[in-house]
């Protein structure tokens, strides 16, 4: 295979350049550790800077309060209709907004997502009245700096042709695109959309093409420029028809991109070895900031999806596997996103056993995914009647929220851990516990 170039001076500019890369925080799953725990980690180990939700969840706000990490939230699909409504806006904001900020760093609202490749009408055309009473219940609040956008899959445009000569579908050009950017000229924030190579078509004959590795290219001849990748393409073939519409200048933002690990016979692309090349090659372009053919140093806001594996996804197989990282917050594959890596990725096949990463210096006791509420529950019992200060985690402690059984069972179970100095058969309890080196510790909450 053939390595990715390393660029040195991309982690000498880590806290310029890596402000492009966010990441997806989706939920769909059963073994998920808390909020504080991802927030803290996503602060302290990668060099994300921003997560995206795809709801509000309040416990979510709250872990990243005071973190620095930016957050985008989004309106489900179906509250478009009623949020045209200016005092269902103003009241949406009220909710969900100005109880988290601005100590949780709040970027974006995302009206929806996917709206057009919806199909359902109410939702299509209500979507810009619904983002203009959203912006407006911003601005009558007093909130300048939280933009409203929405992110569209990449099935909007007439036809598959040359990235210069890419229009969005005629019916939608005008009535909907066109309106969309103008709000996006005025009140100053990006196009947000979800380009996936991996969906596009014909991917058998140009899997090369999508996943960075060498090929042929496309020539453009209108432009003279030459295309070695799909997500290049993508990218300014929305450039050209956003330009089309005499809106070039709009930002452009990538709400979701990535390429999942694991399928099944129906998803033969959906490998470790494609997930690697195309997400390392993919950070390396982001993070370099080279923009692309028609956008030349231009740098987009990139989030990856996604953060976990989801268990409880619908779907094909594939679906459940899009993941970055493992519950236990380990990498599932290097694709260069730990602080402490020392280069973008080389794309070949992974190890049968990939070493896990030191992320701290410090070992730490927490309960395992898995673990069922009343060995939770007896773990907690059994801890603090050992004599360690549970005070913590008692009404009015520091560490007392979040307020679940898992959360005060870990701060226990590792407390003790501590005080037995770090034996491995004091993290045992009954083979619920795992060691870690992720610091669980999240804002006002110390772990020993």
């Amino acid at each position: 295979m053939i390595a990715i170039p390393f660029i040195l001076s991309v982690f000498l500019h880590l806290f310029t350049t890596s402000t492009a890369l966010g990441v997806n925080y989706g939920m769909a799953a059963d073994n998920l550790p808390s909020p504080f725990v991802v927030a803290n980690f996503i602060k302290t180990h990668t060099i994300f800077y921003s997560v995206k939700m795809f709801d509000a969840n309040p416990d979510v706000l709250r872990a990243f309060a005071n973190t620095g990490i930016s957050v985008t939230v989004t309106v489900g699909n179906g509250d478009i209709p009623a949020l045209t409504n200016t005092v269902a806006g103003r009241r949406w904001v009220t909710q969900h907004i100005s109880p988290f900020y601005p100590q949780t760093k709040i970027k974006y609202i995302c009206v929806g997502s996917e709206v057009l490749f919806s199909n359902i009408t109410d939702w299509i055309n209500n979507l810009v009245p619904a983002m203009r009473s959203l912006h407006y219940a911003l601005v009558k609040a007093g909130i300048q700096d939280i933009k409203v956008t929405s992110p569209h899959a990449l099935n909007i445009f007439r036809r598959e042709t040359l990235p210069s000569l890419m229009r969005f579908m005629v019916g939608y050009d005008l009535s909907f695109f066109a309106p969309i950017l103008q709000f996006h000229h005025r009140t100053k924030s990006p196009f947000m959309i979800n380009p996936y190579p991996y969906f596009s078509p014909n991917l058998s004959r140009r899997l090369n093409y999508a996943l960075f590795k060498p090929n042929s290219g496309v020539y453009d001849k209108y432009t003279g420029k030459t295309y070695t990748n799909i997500f290049d393409a993508l990218m300014d073939s929305t450039y050209s028809a956003m330009k089309a519409l005499g809106y070039g200048n709009v930002d452009i933002a990538i709400g979701e991109t990535g390429w999942p690990s694991q399928g099944d016979a129906s998803s033969p692309f959906a490998t470790m070895e494609n997930a690697i090349s195309y997400n390392g090659h993919l950070v390396e372009e982001i993070i370099s900031g080279k923009g692309t053919p028609l956008m030349p140093n231009r740098k987009f806001e990139t989030y990856m999806f996604a953060l976990f594996n989801e268990n409880q996804k619908p779907g094909p197989l594939a679906e459940k596997y899009w993941g970055l990282f493992k519950p236990d917050l380990t990498p599932i594959y290097n694709a260069g996103l730990l602080r402490h890596e020392q280069s973008v990725p080389t794309p070949t096949s992974p190890s049968p056993s990939p070493a896990t990463p030191a992320l701290s210096g410090k070992n730490y006791c927490v309960p395992k995914i898995d673990v069922s509420y009343a060995q939770l529950q007896s773990n907690l019992d059994y801890a603090c009647g050992q004599g360690i200060d549970c005070t913590p985690i008692q009404p009015g402690g520091t560490c007392y929220e979040p307020n679940t059984v898992w959360s005060h069972a870990a701060f226990a179970m590792n407390s003790y851990y501590q005080t037995k100095g770090q034996s491995y058969y004091s993290c045992d309890f009954a083979g619920t516990g795992q060691i870690t080196v992720v610091d669980p510790s999240y804002p006002n909450c110390g772990y020993l």
